[in-house]
């Protein structure tokens, strides 16, 4: 089952179970009324563009649910390169049951293989560098998991999982606290206060300015907001060690090593996981 082969995938099958109830919930008309249940046949699983694979454990997932007797050889391994025409599994069985699981194991594949492949061009990018590439809660909502693992397989980091595996005081919580005249040093001694002392701090700062006032009041972590290369090194000068300095917003595959020798820690990047172009894979009969 796929939580044996990735741990890290438990929630697969509830994933799985809900993407093809939404395909097959009223059956599959076209292949019912074509497609004799006892024709059997071969089909592969084929990239069509260069790419880094993930999620192909997921995509055998769907084959087996739709059908535990089809047969699903895995040629190439979540976190591969491939390049097009390359085999990346062969399904062999009811030709029916491959045509019903064709399209979900391919939006999966697909998605989860765009996204390590958008990865892994970032990761690329900065290469040389001890910065570290990570995505945010960008994430298409009931795939968070999924595709936080697709991060990892293209050699990202992973940020929050969700709002309680850390303190991240954004801008909306600071608007909140300052309109009660709280500065920030009233604000992370706050979240001190009020949460686990295992939980790091981080602040979300728009100004050099501001991040001096995080770093002054104690902040695990400094998120650089937005703003320029000038300001980025200046803030990175002027915290002098004293706490972890993430850069986020705007961030593009142009501009990322730029951002990257300006000093910060983390570079968290939306984008890996909300704009992600599905890699180009098909599934081909015979």
């Amino acid at each position: 089952m796929l939580n044996q082969v990735h741990p890290e995938l438990s929630s697969g099958q509830k994933v799985v179970n809900h993407a093809l109830a939404e395909d097959l919930s009223w059956g599959d008309i076209t292949t019912e009324a074509l497609i004799p249940h006892n024709q059997h046949g071969r089909a592969c699983l084929v990239a069509k563009a260069s790419g880094v694979l993930a999620g192909v454990e997921v995509a055998k997932e769907v084959f087996l649910r739709v059908d535990p007797e089809l047969g699903v050889e895995v040629l190439i391994q979540d976190g591969s390169k491939v390049q097009p025409e390359d085999i990346i599994a062969r399904v062999r069985g009811r030709i029916s049951s491959i045509l019903k699981a064709e399209r979900t194991a391919l939006n999966f594949l697909q998605r989860l293989s765009g996204i390590a492949s958008e990865t892994n061009r970032y990761v690329e990018a900065v290469k040389g560098l001890s910065v570290r590439i990570m995505d945010t809660r960008k994430t298409t909502p009931g795939l968070r998991l999924l595709e936080k693992y697709a991060v990892k397989v293209g050699g990202g980091e992973n940020h929050r999982m969700n709002l309680g595996n850390g303190i991240l005081i954004k801008d909306n919580h600071l608007a909140a606290l300052r309109s009660q005249g709280l500065n920030i040093k009233e604000i992370v001694a706050r979240a001190r206060q009020n949460a686990s002392p295992r939980l790091k701090v981080e602040v979300e700062v728009g100004t050099v300015q501001e991040a001096v006032e995080a770093a002054e009041a104690g902040a695990d972590i400094i998120m650089l907001d937005n703003m320029s290369l000038e300001d980025m090194r200046e803030a990175v000068k002027s915290i002098h060690g004293r706490a972890l300095i993430e850069a986020s917003g705007g961030i593009t595959l142009d501009r990322v090593r730029a951002i990257a020798e300006t000093g910060v820690d983390f570079i968290s990047i939306g984008a890996l996981t909300h704009s992600a172009r599905a890699l180009d894979i098909s599934l081909e009969l015979g």
